[in-house]
């Protein structure tokens, strides 16, 4: 079997390779994390061992191993491993890597997985010249993919494989990486120490990702070795990483995590928790009138009548991310937020336009009432009368508004809660 771990060709590498793919796992018990996975009794761990691999789709944030567990496998399998690039590779590639694993197959019986880096870069042609390849096992596929498969890979191709999914590493599996690091031969090979303080800077800073760690403990250890010292401090790591990276995607999962709990906490009415989502959307420079606008729905189906100043507050907001940007108009987008968190809230007025849209969609073709109707057409005399509300005390009239069928109440039912349940009317 061709080895993506060449000997030789390692031994070159290891020269000029960087620390974190030096330190690159090469079998299961050099894995770390990920032990709803690769745990033992695990589907994924049974299947590696038995060589009996299924397709699978391996799906999670960068750093949490996906291409470091397909190599794992490619050292342990009997098959032939070939890797592509959704980067680098098209249609053409494809088809000669099927067509080869179609002939090994029918020569030698050996089967061939076939490792596809970044899937989700695949245009949907190129994911269906995979298609019956897997169906018809010639080939046994490994996607690796940062986007949710279940928006970014074709369903036929979904459903003839087995999606796992990642997570990001815990705080205690990245200071393992970092020990392992500072003293594996291959590593830093015991040349440097790291200070604790320094260490928990380096957990701090990589938020879970593992190439993200190793990366800055080795800027901070040759910043260290420029000043002459073999003491790793937190001075350092601020010099090697001076600005935390938190994984944002402003089309990917992250990027609606992020602006959910966002909306959830202001609808949960609180503050802190609504700012501290902002900061996070902020500091990955998301587009502020994407959250202005977010912001503007919220006023009307979270707060309604509840509170009809929110709405103008929600659009002035969004009136000042549109004129202003970035970094000013954070002020502007945390004061409404918080306004928003902190007022009375009620789902009422969008309740009642989806109850009256289902009504509209479904039920009857209900008639206006004659003395609703326009009045400038012939035979519009013999209409119903129809009372003028500023002719009656209080501006207010009885009459049937609503068509023959549907009854005061049946879409619009406020809440006790502000302005809606009394106050200030």
């Amino acid at each position: 079997m061709d080895s993506l771990f060449d000997d030789s060709a390692a031994a070159h590498r290891a020269a000029v390779a960087p620390l974190a793919a030096r330190m690159r796992p090469r079998t299961l018990e050099e894995f770390v994390g990920q032990e709803h996975v690769v745990g033992e009794g695990t589907w994924l761990r049974r299947a590696i061992a038995a060589d009996a691999l299924a397709s699978v789709i391996l799906y999670g944030p960068a750093g949490t191993g996906k291409t470091s567990l397909a190599r794992i496998i490619a050292e342990a399998t009997q098959a032939h491993f070939t890797e592509v690039s959704a980067v680098t590779s098209g249609v053409a590639d494809l088809r000669k890597a099927i067509d080869q694993a179609a002939d090994r197959l029918a020569l030698s019986g050996q089967r061939t997985i076939l490792f596809v880096d970044e899937i989700h870069r695949f245009s949907k042609s190129q994911q269906d010249a995979l298609l019956h390849a897997v169906e018809d096992r010639v080939v046994v596929l490994i996607g690796a993919t940062t986007e949710n498969p279940m928006f970014e890979v074709n369903a036929p191709l979904l459903s003839r494989s087995r999606v796992i999914e990642l997570r990001p590493l815990g705080d205690q599996d990245v200071r393992t990486l970092i020990e392992r690091a500072l003293s594996a031969p291959h590593g830093l090979a015991g040349r440097f120490t790291l200070e604790e303080e320094a260490t928990a800077a380096v957990v701090l800073m990589a938020g879970g990702d593992a190439r993200q760690a190793l990366t800055t403990l080795e800027l901070a250890a040759d910043c260290a070795a420029a000043a002459g010292r073999s003491s790793i401090s937190r001075t350092d790591v601020a010099d090697a990483s001076p600005s935390r990276v938190l994984a944002y995607d402003k089309n990917g999962d992250t990027h609606y995590d992020v602006i959910s709990a966002f909306i959830k906490s202001m609808r949960g009415s609180d503050p802190d928790a609504a700012v501290y989502w902002l900061a996070r959307m902020v500091h990955a420079g998301e587009d502020p009138k994407f959250i202005a606008r977010r912001m503007l729905i919220f006023a009307s189906e979270d707060i309604g009548n509840a509170d009809p100043q929110a709405l103008l507050i929600a659009h002035a907001a969004f009136k000042a991310a549109e004129s202003i940007g970035w970094p000013e108009c954070r002020i502007n987008l945390a004061q409404a937020a918080i306004y928003l968190a902190l007022a009375p809230k009620s789902n009422a007025s969008y309740r009642a336009i989806d109850a009256a849209l289902a009504e509209v969609r479904s039920g009857p073709a209900r008639q206006v009432p004659s003395h609703l109707r326009d009045r400038h057409r012939p035979g519009s005399e013999t209409y119903g009368p129809y009372l003028y509300p500023h002719d009656h005390p209080g501006g207010r009239v009885e009459q049937r508004y609503l068509p023959d069928g549907l009854e005061p109440g049946v879409f619009w039912n406020p809440t006790d809660r502000g302005w809606e349940g009394g106050e200030g009317r």
